[in-house]
Order: C-alpha cells, then sequence, then structure tokens
C-alpha cells in the first residue's frame, strides 16, 4: 500500500485562513506563523489553518510577499505530472469554441484556470508561455512537455521577461523552449483579418488577444462611422472598424514602430488607404489638437495602457483616465459612441465608471452606459480571484 510522501506544512497565523476558505489562491508572508527551513523555491507545501486544517496544496516562494500560491484546495490530490495534465487540458477545452473565428487564443490564463502564474498563449503553429511564479517556474518543463502533447504544436517560446518575476526572485528569461525562434512575424487570423505578431519581442506575448470581443462589438458600430481609434498599437480596432465599413479611421499611437506594424496590417488586408490615417503623437496632446480643429466623431476608442498597475498609482491614474475621456466625449458627436477601457489592475471597475461619470459632467455632457465591455471567453476570470478581472470597459452613448 502507497503512502503519501510527507510535504512540508506552512502554518497560518490565527484566523488568517479566511480568504483561502473562500478558495482564493494567494498566501501572503505575513500571514505565515510557521514555515519549515530550507524550503526551495516552487517547492510543493500543504497549507494550514492554526489548528492544523488543511488549506491547500501550493507553490512556496521564499522571496515574495505572496509566499505561497494555491494549487488545489482538495486534499486528495497530488500535484504531480497527471495534475498538471488534467489542468492543461481542461483550460485547452474550454477554448474549442474559439477555433471558428480565429488562431489565436489565450490557453492558459494563470490563477483563473487554476494554476497560478502560467499564462500560455497560441499564435497559429506557436504556443508563447509566460512563467510569472516561482511554482510555475519549477515545473516549467512538465508544463512544456504536456503542452505539446496536448496540442500537437512543436514550437514553444518563452517570454519571461518581464519585471514582475523579480518579486518572485526569479531572472527575466526567454527564448525557445521548444525548436527553433522565429525568423519572422507568425502570421495569424481573427474574424476574417490577418495579424503578424512579434512573439519575440512584442508587447505582453506578441498580441492583445484579450480585446478580441471587444473589436467586434466596435466593428458593429462602425459602418458608414468616422472613427477615433486612440493608443492603436498594431491597430486591431482599426482594422474592425475598415472591415465592418467605416468612412475614415484616425489611429494615434506615440510608437512609431507601433504604426508601422499596423500600417502593415493595412496593407496585408487589402484595405485602401484613403480611409485611414495613422499620426504618431501623444493621445493627451492629439486629443486638445482635434478639439482646436474642431473635428468630430461618430465612434472613439480609448485603449490606453496600464496607467495604475497597483493601487499606488490610482489617484495619478485617475486623472489620466478622466482627461482622455473628458476630450473624447467633447470630440464625439451627439448620438456618437465611445468605447473605454482600463487593464489597470489597481482600477475596479465601480471606480472606473465613477471616473468617466466625473469626465461627463466636466465636459458638459449627458451620456448613457449601454454596455460593459470585457475579455473574451480565453480570459475567464475565477469568482474567487477578482484580480483576473483586470480589463473592463464602458460602452457609452453620447446624448
Amino acid at each position: 500500500m502507497s503512502t503519501r510522501p510527507a510535504t512540508p506544512n506552512l502554518i497560518l497565523k490565527p484566523g488568517r485562513e479566511k480568504s483561502l476558505r473562500q478558495r482564493h489562491p494567494w498566501v501572503f508572508s505575513g500571514a505565515v506563523a510557521q514555515q519549515p527551513e530550507g524550503l526551495e523555491a516552487g517547492q510543493t507545501v500543504a497549507v494550514r489553518a492554526h489548528d492544523h486544517t488543511f488549506l491547500g496544496w501550493a507553490a512556496f516562494s521564499p522571496a515574495s510577499q505572496i509566499r505561497a500560491r494555491v494549487w488545489t484546495a482538495q486534499e486528495r490530490d497530488t500535484v504531480d505530472r497527471a495534475f498538471f495534465q488534467r489542468r492543461l487540458s481542461a483550460a485547452i477545452a474550454a477554448r474549442q469554441p474559439l477555433h471558428a473565428v480565429t488562431n489565436a487564443m489565450r490557453l492558459v490564463h494563470a490563477e483563473s484556470d487554476g494554476l497560478p502564474g502560467v499564462i500560455v498563449d497560441r499564435f497559429g503553429d506557436w504556443l508563447v508561455v509566460q512563467l510569472l511564479s516561482a511554482g510555475a517556474a519549477a515545473w516549467r518543463d512538465v508544463l512544456v512537455d504536456e503542452l505539446v502533447a496536448l496540442t500537437g504544436i512543436q514550437q514553444v517560446y518563452e517570454r519571461s521577461d518581464v519585471e514582475v518575476r523579480a518579486l518572485e526572485g526569479l531572472q527575466q528569461v526567454s527564448g525557445p523552449l521548444r525548436g527553433n525562434a522565429p525568423d519572422a512575424p507568425v502570421m495569424i487570423e481573427e474574424h476574417g483579418l490577418r495579424y503578424q505578431v512579434d512573439i519575440v519581442s512584442g508587447q505582453k506575448t506578441g498580441f492583445y488577444l484579450d480585446q478580441r470581443l471587444n473589436r467586434q462589438r466596435v466593428a458593429a458600430l462602425a459602418q458608414g462611422a468616422d472613427v477615433l481609434n486612440c493608443f492603436c498599437f498594431s491597430g486591431g480596432f482599426s482594422l474592425a472598424a475598415l472591415q465592418a465599413g467605416a468612412s475614415s479611421v484616425l489611429s494615434v499611437d506615440s510608437s512609431a514602430e507601433a504604426l508601422a506594424l499596423a500600417r502593415q496590417h493595412q496593407l496585408l488586408n487589402g484595405m485602401e488607404a484613403a480611409r485611414a490615417e495613422w499620426v504618431e503623437a501623444d493621445v493627451f496632446q492629439y486629443l486638445r489638437r482635434l478639439r482646436d480643429q474642431n473635428r468630430q466623431f461618430d465612434l472613439i476608442v480609448l485603449d490606453p495602457p496600464k496607467f495604475a498597475p497597483t493601487a499606488a498609482h490610482v489617484a495619478k491614474a485617475t486623472r489620466a483616465y478622466k482627461d482622455i475621456n473628458l476630450w473624447a466625449l467633447k470630440l464625439l458627436k451627439p448620438g456618437g459612441h465611445l468605447a473605454t477601457f482600463t487593464c489597470s489592475g489597481g482600477m475596479g471597475v465601480e471606480l472606473f465608471q465613477k471616473v468617466v461619470a466625473g469626465a461627463a459632467l466636466d465636459a458638459g455632457v449627458s451620456a448613457q452606459a449601454i454596455g460593459r465591455l470585457h475579455a473574451d471567453l480565453d480570459h475567464p476570470s475565477a469568482l474567487s480571484f477578482p484580480e483576473g478581472d483586470y480589463l473592463n470597459g464602458l460602452l457609452l452613448r453620447k446624448q
């Protein structure tokens, strides 16, 4: 009769087990009363309440304020290759409906898929992996082996070149895990549009997959419209609007490199140049310039970068969000639509709506919220992990 090998115990302080009982996966260092000496980064530990009641199997992280991330709350589970195969298989199966519209999607969304710190994006015949926690890094080889077996994709590239790894005591790393590095951008398709993705050095893991559904929401309003797309990056919203029959699309970004890629996407999809204008500028300043030119638009998209990565940045971020939304509402024609987003983890849904409402008040306009915008089904948010719901937006109609 086999027995489970002894696993080190992480004992919590009295009363600090509430969040774990509610299935939140993080154990902060301040909640830990006892931990054995000599634990290694990524090692599996049993998290227990002060009375030694079992709470979960977790990955230990000695360098992080998040001292452990829970893999599973089920004591009967064993954290081994079979465990990861089951979790990855379930995550991949949940994305199956997206294959009808795209060959690019997030296959694993970290904590929200029960795999803390594990991000896996598919771009055509490539997998791009980010391992953001000590536990994820410790199981790298197993995760990659199982991903290849489950998807049949033989080319895997790691993009763990993000600053957050330093909080885990990990170095930034990137490079091929299976196969060789791509010698050219990877081609993907989404709703009939083709994009080139630089998985080696592009932003995030190469493309903003999380806005797929919202690109379609915007496209549904774009026919015959004069469109302004701010922070356009590689032109996703712009191309969706052009494909849907927009009369004109003015796209603004501060990155010349991103705009060059956006222009390539326009040519790649055979869209005439006359309907598209690409402008390299600071969006905050350019919105004021458009006001001075008395420009007006039927549809405006605001998809800015992360203004508030943490709660400490919220005060400054609220001013930035208010500024761009105020000027966008002024530039919007009566009856026009504004799709406005925040991807800042420090900005909750209620606060973002309050900021946008304040912008409308200061702009002297009335607007209705006719939709709330979120990521597509490949970026789920576990009910016990609200931090996973980082992308939020409002679809407004100016009255």
